[in-house]
């Protein structure tokens, strides 16, 4: 679909292609922190408890979760601009549905969709940047996407709480649907085209099983919010998912052309990294996820000053993220994974003292630190990703890190919310499955167990970027 270029032209209009590939990611951004804020209002006019308003954003994940890794790999062999520029219309579509739903199940359906054109083109938006530039301007151009990725989480909010508030929860979807058509076009101009690998193939046998793994361990992770009834139950669907797993592993291993390229997790750095990749995620959608219940519920915020309280995190991405970025490109990663997943841990522990009586400044002052280290945090992280693999398989690794952060984001929210229902139950004395009215102490008390969770995760991350920083470190040496 794009078109035919030659080096110096791609060179020469790499930032207007960067738009290109950022708006969409804008758009999809602006759509999850946007819904986010809504979630409890959708809950309430639904007539839905927590545990089913949270499909609403889990079916999104799990559908980019399963196919992501395939519409990498279809990028690679057909080019990454056409399977790109497809994502766009996909997605347009499901916002479409998404914002005419008016039943729980077509809400459902919409969100599968825009799932599905989430995931073409959050498989090949790094795999487009690193491809159109150059190794010394890649960590810059990342950190610039980053920087949009967060201005678009920050408008998210305080555009879902306006909109919900003035005209009702669909209308969350509504900025969605120009933002496609506007995008699709421009690609069509603008985007140049990027020749494919024809000697790949595309594996049909393991993206299915893949997405069996996916949907059998997230389901399983489901029955752990029913308490000491879906325990039983959660055992044999785990076991289940592993022996698919090890399946799947078997199998990409042997293929010629598999879906996951497995031989990336030889280099150290890309498997370390990667691994960061998802811990880090996994504490931000706990957070991101836990929140709107607690400023609407426990405090009494409106869903428009929750929204407005939720845009201090992404602000904070907006402005930390491109600096982190351009640093990276001259003192390396490394230092900056250590120095980001410091301050995360901290915000994290500053969260979790949260109670329901708390000063709103307490929520700003822990917001502020754990936005300040996961934003330092990410944008090197990436750029290690991307710079430790080849050309040819940059979709590969691209999609690869897309679904690290949507398997952290999926199993961030489903795994906080069975320790928050386990805890509440706990406490309780019976088993709940949403807020329990007057009883903000019980919420909070669940709240607490996810942000240690959260913070107990990050600091694996942490010790891990230590021994990343060692291990670059004593590299560096030997060779000078």
């Amino acid at each position: 679909m794009g078109r035919v270029m030659d080096g110096d032209e791609i060179h020469r209009k790499r930032w207007y292609i960067w738009l290109m590939v950022a708006i969409i990611t804008f758009a999809n951004c602006v759509d999850t922190s946007s819904l986010n804020v809504a979630l409890p209002v959708i809950a309430d006019e639904l007539n839905i408890t927590m545990a089913q308003v949270e499909l609403v954003v889990t079916l999104n994940l799990i559908t980019i979760i399963s196919l992501i890794l395939s519409f990498g790999r279809l990028g690679d062999i057909k080019g990454k601009d056409r399977i790109f520029t497809c994502g766009i219309a996909v997605f347009f579509v499901g916002s479409l549905i998404s914002f005419l739903a008016r039943q729980y199940e077509i809400l459902l359906l919409g969100r599968i969709v825009a799932g599905m054109g989430a995931a073409m083109t959050m498989a090949l938006n790094q795999g487009i940047i690193a491809e159109v530039f150059s190794r010394g301007q890649r960590g810059r151009a990342l950190g610039m996407q980053g920087s949009l990725v967060a201005l678009g989480t920050m408008l998210g909010p305080a555009v879902g709480g306006f909109m919900t508030d003035t005209f009702g929860w669909n209308t969350v979807f509504l900025l969605n649907i120009p933002v496609c058509l506007i995008d699709f076009f421009f690609c069509l101009w603008l985007l140049p085209h990027l020749e494919g690998d024809k000697d790949m193939k595309i594996d049909i046998k393991g993206s299915l099983v893949f997405a069996v793994f996916i949907i059998s361990l997230y389901l399983s992770i489901k029955f752990l919010q029913n308490g000491h009834e879906g325990y039983i139950k959660f055992i044999g669907l785990f076991i289940f998912a592993l022996a698919v797993g090890w399946l799947f592993y078997r199998e990409e291993r042997k293929n010629t052309s598999p879906m996951l390229d497995f031989s990336l997790f030889s280099t150290k750095l890309f498997t370390v990294s990667v691994f960061c990749s998802f811990l880090g995620f996994f504490a931000i959608s706990s957070n991101n996820f836990i929140m709107p219940f607690y400023l609407q519920k426990v405090l009494g915020f409106s869903v428009g000053d929750a929204g407005h309280l939720m845009m201090i995190y992404p602000l904070m991405m907006v402005l930390v993220a491109p600096m982190s970025g351009a640093l990276s490109d001259k003192i390396g990663s490394e230092v900056l994974g250590v120095i980001g997943l410091s301050f995360g841990v901290a915000g994290l522990g500053i969260m979790s003292l949260l109670g329901e009586n708390s000063s709103v400044l307490l929520y700003i002052f822990g917001t502020v630190v754990m936005a300040f280290g996961f934003s330092t945090f990410q944008s090197p992280n990436t750029s290690l990703i991307m710079s430790t693999v080849p050309p040819n398989k940059t979709g590969a690794a691209g999609s690869l890190n897309g679904l690290t952060r949507n398997l952290g984001n999926i199993f961030g929210i489903s795994i906080s919310t069975a320790v928050l229902y386990n805890l509440m139950s706990m406490r309780l004395g019976y088993q709940v499955d949403s807020f329990v009215e007057g009883r903000a102490d019980v919420f909070v008390f669940g709240m607490r167990g996810i942000y240690f969770l959260a913070m107990g995760l990050a600091a694996v991350g942490l010790i891990l970027s230590i021994l990343r920083l060692r291990s670059h470190s004593k590299a560096k040496s030997k060779n000078n």
